[in-house]
């Protein structure tokens, strides 16, 4: 019998493109509400408690909320939001930490998929902390530029819709200037880090994919760490994975420059290491799109690790 997934905040962005992803998908079906039964508590409860896999693209409150409503214990329940990404009692949905992660997000009830941004300071540095590599004390400082959709369809109006009152034609702007952006705790948490990171998020004037870039301040480490040393360990850890992958220092070698928007539609990262031999300066670089790996592709991901479904495909969107 195929497994019934109820999308909680379906006809939102990342429920749209989960949508779309799973379009071809012959393993699941799929419990569906018109418009005015989504906003009807009750009709919500029922379809959050009739079905095999709740994934809730919400809100978080919303998202507290769906939760509260689920009775039936054998309900698992994936959560979009950021409600429940440093909650020790649900597992952590980037498989790609460790085997044993992948093991977790397959085995719980509970799986709440990682923030746009942690996805790819997680991915970084993670590994690099448990290998021992980096202390946990060293202080990041994360450098980031995503596509407007990350912030939602409001957002989206306002730099697509040119009649919209307040519509926005800057071409780039920094935000969280004050440091506070709600990611940061999920970036220490999962990252493994002691000290609370240094967050510096921008929005560009293009619809999705990420550039996030993690100096490496070698004389600031009680030991000196080589560029070489960083890319044995990442090559080492990804290299079974399906979806990230660390690119050939001869490849990065000779980039003069990177755009966000080059794995838009699919669910991949990459990971770039480029560095000044003469100081040993190294940059990390992660590319990757928001709303796939950042979002629907992950959950995509994690709905096939939750329902044991081994052979899948995440289709590219082709944007």
């Amino acid at each position: 019998m195929k497994p019934n997934i109820f999308i909680d905040g379906e006809a939102g962005t990342t429920g749209l493109q989960i949508r779309e992803r799973l379009k071809g998908c012959s393993s699941v079906n799929f419990i569906s509400l018109d418009d005015v039964d989504r906003k009807k508590p009750a009709k919500r409860a029922e379809a959050l408690n009739d079905c095999d896999l709740a994934i809730l693209c919400l809100p978080d409150e919303a998202a507290q909320e769906a939760v509260s409503f689920i009775k039936n214990e054998k309900v698992r329940v994936l959560d979009a939001s950021s409600a429940h990404r440093t909650n020790t009692e649900w597992a952590y949905g980037l498989p790609e930490i460790s085997l044993q992660q992948s093991e977790k997000i397959t085995n719980s009830r509970l799986v709440s998929n990682p923030g746009c941004y942690p996805t790819g300071l997680v991915a970084m540095l993670a590994p690099l902390i448990s290998a021992g590599l980096m202390k946990p004390d060293f202080q990041v400082i994360v450098s980031a530029t995503s596509g407007y959709s990350g912030a939602g369809k409001s957002l989206i109006q306002r730099y697509e819709d040119e009649a919209n009152f307040d519509y926005i034609d800057t071409p780039y702007s920094a935000y969280d200037l004050h440091l506070e952006h709600k990611h940061i705790h999920e970036m220490q948490a999962h990252a493994g880090l002691e000290l609370r990171p240094f967050f510096l998020p921008a929005i560009g004037r293009y619809r999705q994919g990420i550039l996030m870039r993690v100096p490496i301040i070698t004389n600031s480490l009680t030991k000196s760490i080589s560029c070489d040393e960083i890319r044995q360990v990442l090559v080492a850890h990804y290299a079974e994975s399906r979806f990230i992958s660390v690119v050939d220092n001869k490849i990065s070698d000779q980039i003069a420059n990177l755009t966000p928007i080059t794995l838009n539609g699919s669910n991949n990262l990459e990971i770039y290491i480029f560095h000044h031999p003469e100081y040993n300066q190294i940059v990390l670089t992660a590319v990757y799109d928001n709303l796939g790996k950042g979002a629907s592709g992950a959950a995509v991901q994690n709905m096939y690790l939750m329902l044991g479904i081994t052979e899948y495909a995440i289709p590219d969107l082709g944007v």
